[in-house]
């Protein structure tokens, strides 16, 4: 049997799990090899994952990505590599399902990348290409015999079909080319320094903090586990006996089922596996059993040598050790991790520390070719950057305030949706990780608005999403659509009072009003983008009772109101969700709404309790209210259970708006006192604060009555005239003065400015004018005048 001795070996992706144990060992054991790597150094990549050989003479990294052509090309001529082993690609099933153009990238043009690159060189006296188990497909549960080499290939998802791919084009340069290929096809490796969103390290990292162990579907999917050294040790055996044109299966026939895995890792951490494994959702689709005939390389004389408690053992012990190896690795801890990959986002370099990926680098100077290092001073890029359209909105503006309290970076969007270039120019500016869509047309006042401006419905709420659904796909980024429940009603499946909501799978049925069907179509199209949340938002409820939007502020104003239960979905409760669910990148449809229903007279009965007293109201029915109104109305249950299981902390409706009124009256008291202090006590009549400052000014009145605060808020250009004060036509109203009585103590008036606080003003003036005279049309609060 011939053995090949290389001088110059490439190894792609070497700072990542496999490929770092193959490259460590190789620079250990044969100083005589030149060793380059080259690796983008991606999420689960980790140039701490080389510290062994990091001081070594025959050593040398290369940041970099291999589908850059003339980079490849360069260090193949100027390194006099003759040896290339590649390992270089993505790897996580479950993040092909949800980001599948990015292993085709990455996976096939990647390899044919390199392969182009040796034809044109004509210096590769091998080229190994580290292939997997999954190209061949499921096993037959009962089978005794293992793929073999010459099986054939039937991938069944994402991933796979991107490893087949990528071997066909490498078996085509060996045929056309002449180029001396060889193929491996792995089973499952663990091990040290391997990333937690593979199952190993996943469990031991969730059993060293104590939390559930989840398993998809029941667990009883079978695979083949390998020891890392072992795995290395046998592309060590295929570099230098491996046959040129051949393939080899890494492999053992030492099967486990999952539930086992998660028995044997509870069982070293003392954990009751009964209470410590959570079942969860399975994969769209989860081969039941890979596995491999590997004589064929246990004749070039490889054989597995750590047994399966051993390696777990040293695994564990590994971990435990080096608990944030990783950094924040909690979104790959979740049982359905999506790591988002696209370009930049964290590098993580030998000392542990974290900088921002640039483009590749190369020093024909150093050893070590890294970039150059940054000014400590230098802002590093942050982890999270959200870009939010719909700033003028209510959603969008909520989101914004929520980015400033978590100390989120974020910008609003300046593009218009409707309008491609646009949107690709803002996120070419901001580089966001995550895009939010809370923009949209729901109707002025109302939806009937929409009946009769249908091209302004669908130029935004069709049009415009399905534009930045797009622009965000081909940027590798997740959006976040807010999109709405008034799609559906009642019918005789999901009767009124059953209990039987509506799923994240069931067909639209409402089409009663042109807004709906704007949604209901847009939400039909966003299925085909595999990089949108859709959040189901229905009838909207937050603390913000000036809003017009808030559907207690809505049906408060009618007089009338149908009594009827619904699904709705409380801003304060939900959107800090929503910001966690692109931390966790979850994708797909969601009902974003409180689990159960609340009936509007329930709604007016706490705003009646808490609220204002003396408000009343009449219902009426369906048909009544079809007088009145151009459009329909969505009446209808959503089933939040998905979103339950996600996060199980979510209050039922009518809890959660309990705490919502609570703590509007906690703000009540808190504003009553806060006006109470800071204001001037006087026993003058009402008056008008007047100032040179900004023509457009945000003119706010507080007007107390039975320890709650009504706010009127307005945007406007306030001449003097209109407040009857002719004398000062230059001057602007930034301000008004009320006379305050709360619990029957007479505060006098005060004086309150645009943004709440008492401001230092420029030509002070006094006039006896009314509340009613200021343009509120309300008198002022009772015992004062």
């Amino acid at each position: 049997m011939a053995t090949y001795t290389p001088k110059n070996i490439l190894i792609t992706g070497a700072a990542g799990f496999i490929a770092s144990h193959v490259a460590n060992r190789l620079i250990r054991s044969y100083p005589d090899y030149k060793i380059v790597v080259l690796d983008k150094l991606d999420y689960c990549s980790n140039l701490k994952n080389l510290l062994p050989s990091k001081s070594s003479p025959n050593f040398k990294f290369v940041k970099g990505d291999i589908g850059s052509a003339d980079l490849v090309n360069f260090l193949l001529i100027t390194e006099g590599i003759d040896t290339i082993m590649h390992f270089a690609a993505q790897t996580h099933v479950d993040n092909s399902f949800g980001n599948s153009f990015e292993f085709t990238k990455n996976n096939i043009y990647g390899t044919h990348v390199l392969l182009e690159a040796c034809k044109v060189t004509g210096q590769i006296r091998r080229f190994i290409h580290v292939s997997t188990d999954e190209v061949y497909g499921e096993t037959d549960e009962d089978a005794v015999v293992g793929n073999h080499e010459a099986s054939q290939l039937l991938p069944t998802n994402p991933y796979s079909a991107t490893k087949a791919g990528a071997e066909m084009l490498v078996m085509a340069y060996g045929r056309s080319y002449g180029l001396p290929v060889i193929t491996t096809r792995g089973n499952n490796v663990y091990g040290p320094n391997q990333f937690p969103e593979k199952l190993i390290p996943k469990f031991i990292l969730l059993a060293m903090r104590g939390k559930p162990l989840p398993i998809h579907g029941d667990g009883s999917n079978v695979r083949s586990y390998l020891y890392c050294e072992d795995v290395a040790e046998a592309f060590e055996v295929i570099l230098h006996k491996g046959e040129v044109g051949h393939v080899y299966n890494i492999g053992t026939k030492k099967e486990r089922r999952v539930i086992d895995v998660a028995k044997d890792i509870c069982r070293l951490f003392s954990m009751d596996p009964e209470t410590s494994i959570k079942f969860v959702e399975n994969r769209p689709f989860n081969d039941q059993r890979y596995f491999l005939d590997d004589e064929k390389l246990k004749i070039l004389g490889w054989s597995e040598r750590t047994t399966w408690d051993d390696g777990l053992k040293k695994t564990i012990e590994w971990y435990t050790k080096n608990p944030d190896w990783w950094g924040d690795v909690s979104g790959a801890l979740l049982p359905h991790p999506r790591m988002l990959m696209m370009p930049g986002g964290i590098e993580r370099h030998f000392d542990g520390s974290e900088e921002e990926k640039s483009a590749a680098y190369v020093s024909s100077n150093t050893r070590m070719l890294v970039p150059p290092s940054k000014s400590t001073n230098s802002p590093r890029k942050p982890s999270l950057k959200y870009l939010i359209y719909g700033r003028t909105g209510w959603i969008g503006g909520l989101l914004g305030k929520l980015c400033e309290k978590q100390g989120i970076p974020f910008e609003y969007g300046k593009g218009r949706l409707e309008d491609r270039s646009s949107l690709v120019a803002d996120i070419q500016n901001v580089r966001p990780t995550h895009v939010f869509n809370a923009a949209g047309v729901t109707g002025r006042p109302n939806v009937d608005w929409c009946e009769s401006h249908k091209t302004e419905t669908i130029r935004t709420n069709v049009t415009g999403t399905l534009t930045l659904a797009d622009v965000c796909r081909e940027q590798g980024l997740l959006m976040v659509n807010y999109a709405t429940g008034c799609i559906f009603e009642y019918d005789a499946a999901h009767p009124e009072g059953s209990g039987i909501g509506y799923k994240e799978e069931d067909t639209p049925n409402f089409t009663g009003s042109f807004y709906s069907k704007t949604k209901a179509m847009v939400e039909e199209l966003l299925k085909e983008y595999d990089n949108v949340c859709t959040l189901r938002v229905r009838m909207p409820i937050s603390s913000d009772l000036n809003n017009p939007r808030n559907f207690i502020t809505k049906i408060s104003r009618y007089n009338k109101v149908v009594n009827i239960p619904n699904s709705m979905t409380i801003l304060d409760e939900l959107l800090p969700i929503s910001i966690e669910m692109a931390k966790r990148n979850l994708r797909g449809i969601w009902n974003f709404t409180n689990p159960g229903v609340v009936s509007h007279n329930e709604i007016l009965e706490m705003y009646k309790k808490y609220i204002n007293p003396d408000f009343k109201w009449q219902n009426f029915t369906l048909d009544e209210q079809a007088k009145v109104i151009v459009a329909p109305r969505s009446n209808n249950e959503m089933d939040a259970s998905k979103l339950k299981n996600e996060f199980p902390e979510l209050l039922p409706i009518k809890e959660s708006l309990i705490k919502l009124v609570q703590l509007l009256v906690l703000q009540d008291k808190s504003a009553c006192a806060e006006i109470s202090l800071g204001g001037k006590r006087s026993g003058l009549a009402p008056k008008v604060v007047v100032g040179r400052v900004r023509a457009t000014a945000t003119w706010m009145l507080y007007v107390w009555r039975c320890n709650w605060v009504h706010r009127f808020w307005a945007r406007r250009n306030l001449g003097l005239t209109d407040l009857g004060l002719q004398e000062a036509t230059t001057d602007i109203v930034v301000a008004v003065a009320v006379c305050v009585v709360v619990e029957g103590v007479d505060y006098g008036a005060v004086f309150i400015s645009r943004d709440g606080r008492e401001e230092g003003v420029v030509d002070v003036r006094e006039g006896a004018v009314t509340l009613t005279k200021a343009g509120v049309g309300l008198p002022p609060p009772e015992g004062k005048r």
